[in-house]
């Protein structure tokens, strides 16, 4: 039984690791948001949005299991256009979400150490021991890691949601709870579908977590797959759940929003409010650990994509560990540097990043979608008539989307507005 268990533990890899980039801003933050504001009217909307890019992230696992290469080596052979297009992107989402996910992080870490220290010196300790584990421990200490962060985290999660149900929340009088089905709210529906579950550029990554496992231990279809799934689920299942603590906790109440890394230090105190005060370290341990974990896979995922990528456009080969590690430690620095720096502007520049990453999702979706039909799949890889289907629903509602935001940021008289 003890093996059994072991070996269904090392199966689970680069689709738990996918599932820690992406719990992070998308899920704390804003699925904890859309709980809070309007109840649990956006609960099926997230449930739909993780639904319709589920065979656009699949594609990394097809993809990268039938050719042994990563999507981005695919992006190249589409034309150094795709991989430059690409490669500004992943850099600028590289640099903000490791400065945002990292003082995120930070501030949490604070609730653990008995002494004050500034945000910056906070930061740089999280982004320093990110480096350590990722330099020192390469992709088997990351994949650990990982697994011990999203297990916890699960619990955690469901544990506090539990309690929250068990406890009464004293609801401002005459409170009206505002629809998210406005085109008020489109600015706010935008951010979390950008990042729902994560920026689609995660699915690159993702196969690179693949292909390196690939070249470490065997693997097969089977066992990527539910590996894949397990991970994908759990983001989707998680995102609902922190859904759930802000419409039991703080949907009605007479709580206002802070902005930026504040949030974070009324997330914890909001919801120990009403559970009790007994399970703060709890609820900070929850935020931190998911937050931590973010910004590990965040420094990792998006160091191997840039190196993969200037490697490709400069030597037309894949990149090699020096290349990738050069990479993990400029968007480090760079990451720290914005910290340091834009401290003030941060919210701004992660709301940038949320747009561009909503904006440029439909394109990669079909890129992706375009590497799998194009390339020749072994039938267990190929797409069945579902998830053809599902890809077809996909890239409208995610285009459909994004020709709606456009009208309404810079057409509004189309509206009505």
């Amino acid at each position: 039984m003890t093996n059994k268990l072991k070996n269904i533990y090392k199966i689970f890899g680069p689709g738990i690791l996918m599932a820690t980039a992406a719990i992070g801003g998308s899920h704390l933050v804003s699925s904890t948001q859309s709980g809070a504001l309007y109840g649990w009217s956006l609960a099926i909307f997230i449930l739909l949005v993780n639904l319709f890019k589920y065979p656009f992230f699949l594609s990394n696992v097809q993809y990268t299991m039938a050719t042994k290469k990563s999507l981005i080596e695919g992006y190249a052979t589409l034309g150094n256009g795709w991989l430059w297009l690409f490669t500004v992107l992943a850099i600028i989402a590289a640099v903000v979400n490791t400065a945002a996910v990292s003082m995120f992080a930070a501030s949490l870490f604070g609730y653990f150490i008995p002494i004050k220290l500034t945000i910056n010196l906070l930061s740089f300790i999280i982004i320093f021991g990110c480096l350590l584990i990722l330099i020192a421990g390469k992709y088997h200490l990351l994949n650990n890691v990982s697994k011990i962060i999203m297990i916890t985290l699960s619990i955690s999660t469901i544990l506090a949601v539990i309690m929250a149900a068990t406890k009464e929340v004293s609801v401002v009088e005459d409170f009206i709870s505002p629809s998210p089905w406005t085109l008020a709210s489109l600015g706010f529906i935008v951010i979390l579908t950008g990042w729902m579950p994560a920026p689609i550029e995660i699915s690159s990554i993702g196969s690179l977590w693949l292909k390196s496992q690939m070249k470490q231990e065997s693997i097969n279809f089977k066992n990527a797959l539910m590996d894949f799934n397990v991970g994908y689920i759990s983001t989707a299942i998680l995102a609902v759940f922190f859904l759930a603590l802000g419409a039991l906790v703080l949907h009605g109440s007479a709580y206002e929003f802070k902005d930026g890394i504040a949030f974070s230090h009324q997330l914890v105190s909001m919801y120990t409010s009403v559970i009790g005060d007994w399970s703060r370290p709890l609820i900070a341990f929850i935020a931190f650990a998911c937050m931590f974990g973010t910004s590990i896979t965040v420094i990792d995922g998006y160091g191997r994509a840039i190196a993969e990528a200037f490697s490709l456009i400069k030597h037309n080969k894949s990149a090699n560990n020096k290349s990738v590690a050069i990479w993990t430690i400029v968007i480090s620095i760079l990451g720290f540097l914005i910290i340091v720096y834009f401290t003030s502007s941060m919210r701004a520049m992660l709301d940038f990043a949320m747009i561009l990453s909503f904006t440029t999702t439909p394109v990669f979706a079909l890129l992706n979608y375009k590497l799998v039909k194009s390339t020749k799949l072994p039938t267990d890889l190929k797409n069945g008539k579902f998830l053809e289907i599902l890809s077809i629903l996909g890239l409208i509602f995610l285009f459909g989307f994004l020709l709606l935001f456009i009208v309404y940021r810079w057409f509004p008289t189309l509206l009505g507005l």
